[in-house]
């Protein structure tokens, strides 16, 4: 069977279900290396019957199948997958960055949490400036500053002890192979080193991702990493201390203290205690029509899931299941195909105003915030749902900015956060053949992350890029009035993350429906709901849910996705008196969802359009 499963005729894909033996990990490097776009390029949607991996791009998907072909499991594959978007995809993700992990062995649901934490010398006037405001935003990201300790290779190490079935160093070798024999740059990575104002500035690179002349490699150019290489040699030896302890952990303290302009406070200390956590997964119920869904995500310091769980959960108490799609403008680019109602775009929006309100207010890193009324689920309490959702007129007009509700009956002490940007990251849905799925969003936050490239230590070309991942606290740690924001920085603490990876299951029989997330800052939320919402209640197949238009408001104006809305559509939004603003809105959505055929299981893949990803399986 082709790995690619997308011309397959459906019934030679069912014949083909019987299971082969499974043969010992044995990486191949793909003869011809696919090159991913970066516009909108029109994904046929992919099927498989056993095990299917959906990842950003087509060389990390690869490497994921690979390993549940010789027998590996989803923790496995997602070890396998992060080490070569390390390589492949370093803008968005990394080594050297963060990652939330949720797993489910087809019982129960756990939570691995590989969020960055700020060092142990850092305060809330972290982005303080001299004057004692906020820095400009920029400021804070490029350099040492914003440098958090990097938890994703920590956190794979402790879901693999529980999960994994083939051996931990086996995993990196598909992303050593590539990093020392080379992989073709894709027109992505080229196009957004075209548009990158500060990476050439970091020596090391500049020597890597530049030409002599100063320009930055151009697609199809064969690259190699040999830095990077022997980094994940030394961690598929040692493990993760090969990283957080030793020279590579000496290299990154160097090169964070070290920068001339912005140095961070990042120490060997750090990086040596640095503790992945395993935390109780938020799980909320999700009726459509008669079927009642269980929605899990990550908890606190990710505001995800329970952002995800209020907006769908405040659609449920308004008209909004009455609607349907419309045609018009939508779907692909050019062509005539369904996308929502300004109907019900305007019930979307206002729910999302409220949700940010309370995201704004309450959530931060549970070891340092609590939670209103002592438990993260009062913001989920359907109670505080159905009176929330009494705020939203549903023929108008919108209420353009909400303010945060009263869950749990308790006041909070804290000040509302300011919208900051958000930015970077990746995500990764696998299924494989033992019941196992996972849901993985991973990030080195901005385009770049810090735009700082360690070596490791090893003197060779390349290494790997360190997260800004700290620019996702509160630049400003109190209000006008001195109340302190929830997510201020403080020493060890997690910043808040709008990471949302998903499982979602059916609540009677506990089977998954869907694995699903996106990258896109705090956009995730927005592209995520999307996603469900077209799968469990428009009936739509994952790439059909991943290709409608995006949409979004993070509590203020209307956000949509540029030429992909009808004009009577966007009309309408500000007929209500809605602020409605058309930009890009480039998600990363990967996602499979559970189907079948003739009495026989299928898992459904969908991969975005807007970026290079694809899903494989058998």
């Amino acid at each position: 069977m082709k790995r690619l499963l997308t011309s397959v005729a459906l019934a030679a894909l069912l014949a083909a279900c019987a299971s082969s033996p499974t043969s010992p990990f044995a990486y191949t490097a793909p003869t011809q290396q696919p090159e991913g776009s970066s516009g909108f390029t029109t994904k046929p949607g992919w099927a498989a019957t056993q095990f299917a991996v959906a990842a950003a791009n087509p060389l990390a998907t690869d490497a994921g199948y690979q390993v549940l072909k010789a027998g590996g499991s989803a923790i496995d594959a997602a070890i396998a997958v992060q080490m070569v978007l390390t390589l492949v995809e370093p803008q968005s993700s990394g080594i050297g960055g963060g990652a939330f992990l949720l797993h489910s062995n087809g019982s129960k649901v756990e939570a691995f949490d590989g969020r960055e934490t700020a060092p142990a010398a850092a305060d809330e006037k972290l982005f303080l400036g001299v004057d004692g405001k906020p820095m400009p935003f920029y400021e804070g990201v490029v350099g040492g500053r914003s440098v958090g300790t990097p938890g994703t290779v920590r956190m794979l190490e402790m879901a693999h002890r529980q999960y994994g079935k083939l051996p931990w160093a086996q995993l990196f070798a598909p992303a050593i192979e590539l990093a020392d024999n080379g992989f073709k740059v894709s027109t992505r990575l080229a196009t957004l080193l075209k548009d990158e104002k500060y990476l050439k500035n970091d020596a090391t690179a500049a020597t890597y991702f530049y030409k002599a002349d100063g320009t930055p490699v151009d697609a199809g150019t064969t690259l190699r990493n040999p830095a990077l290489a022997e980094v994940l040699r030394q961690i598929a030896s040692k493990g993760s201390n090969a990283l957080l302890t030793g020279p590579v952990a000496q290299a990154i303290v160097s090169k964070v203290q070290g920068h001339a302009g912005n140095p961070g406070k990042l120490a060997l200390s750090d990086l040596a205690n640095y503790q992945a956590k395993k935390r109780e997964p938020v799980c909320s119920d999700y009726s459509v029509s008669t079927r009642t869904y269980r929605l899990c995500g990550m908890p606190p310091p990710s505001s995800g899931a329970i952002a995800i769980g209020q907006i769908l959960g405040i659609l449920n108490h308004t008209p909004a299941a009455t609607l349907g799609l419309v045609s018009g403008m939508g779907g692909v680019p050019g062509t005539e195909s369904p996308t929502p109602s300004a109907d019900w775009l305007h019930l979307y929006t206002e729910a999302s105003r409220l949700a940010f309100a309370d995201r704004g207010q309450y959530l931060g890193d549970p070891d340092f915030v609590q939670p209103p009324g002592g438990s993260w689920m009062s913001l989920l309490a359907p109670g505080y749902l159905s009176e929330r959702a009494r705020l939203i007129q549903a023929t108008g007009p919108s209420m353009k900015t909400a303010q945060p509700g009263v869950p749990g009956l308790v006041k909070t002490a804290y000040a509302p956060m300011p919208e900051q940007i958000e930015h970077g990251t990746s995500h990764i849905s696998i299924v494989d053949s033992f019941g196992n799925a996972i849901a993985m969003t991973t990030t080195i936050e901005d385009q770049f992350g810090s735009r700082l490239m360690s070596d490791g230590g090893t003197g060779k070309a390349g290494g790997f890029l360190l997260n800004n991942e700290l620019t996702d606290f509160s630049f400003a740690p109190v209000d006008a009035e001195g109340k302190p924001a929830a997510n201020r920085v403080q020493a060890g603490k997690r910043p808040r993350s709008s990471m949302a990876p998903t499982l979602v299951f059916d609540k009677n029989t506990n089977q998954l429906v869907m694995s699903g997330g996106s990258p896109g800052g705090a956009l995730i939320i927005h592209f995520t709901a999307k996603t469900i919402y077209g799968v469990l209640n428009w009936g739509l197949m994952p790439q059909q849910a991943i290709d409608l238009p995006n949409f979004a408001s993070l509590n203020g104006p209307t956000l949509l996705e540029e030429n992909r809305f009808a004009p009577a559509t966007v009309e309408a939004l500000r007929a209500r008196g809605a602020e409605v603003r058309e930009l890009p809105m480039t998600s990363g959505l990967q996602a499979i969802t559970r189907g079948q055929a003739h009495g026989m299981p299928l898992w459904l893949g969908g991969a975005d359009p807007r970026r290079e990803g694809v899903v494989m399986g058998d």
